[in-house]
């Protein structure tokens, strides 16, 4: 959603939560309005909290010498190593799954925002890249994001 959108939305709710409290308001309920003030506060700061949801992203830059992670909230990169050591492993239970990329020790987690099935994807297409990027396979330059 756009922020017009998101603003419209949020008008939308809080005039709603604004109408029932003027007509419990109206029937004898002196606290409804005050409720309507914090169910519009409520609506706000949810809304905000799904818009910054919205903006984050990871961008995994990838050739025969190099592999790169890096995530919208970070000015450094969260994860860098050669591909032919990089490792693709898929760690928890059916449904809870992390996809996490290892090298040297390291690791780090990416697509913890993708739903069960984009992960599984993720992880079956990042296999399929750095076996590619090593030199097993033809593709030398790929960019994921």
């Amino acid at each position: 959603m756009t922020a017009r959108q998101f603003t419209g939305l949020f008008l939308a709710l809080s005039l709603a939560a604004f109408g029932v409290a003027g007509v419990a308001w109206s029937q004898g309920n002196v606290l409804a309005p005050a409720f309507a003030v914090l169910d519009a506060a409520f609506i706000a700061f949810v809304l905000r909290w799904v818009w910054r949801q919205g903006e984050r992203f990871e961008v995994i830059a990838l050739d025969e010498r190099h592999l790169e992670v890096r995530r919208s909230a970070q000015a450094q990169p969260a994860f860098e190593a050669h591909p032919y050591w990089v490792r693709v492993q898929v760690d928890g239970g059916e449904g809870r799954e992390r996809v996490l990329l290892g090298s040297q020790g390291r690791q780090v987690e990416v697509g913890a925002f993708l739903s069960f099935e984009e992960r599984r994807d993720l992880a079956a297409r990042l296999k399929t890249l750095l076996a590619s990027a090593s030199g097993r396979g033809r593709d030398q330059d790929h960019t994921l994001g």
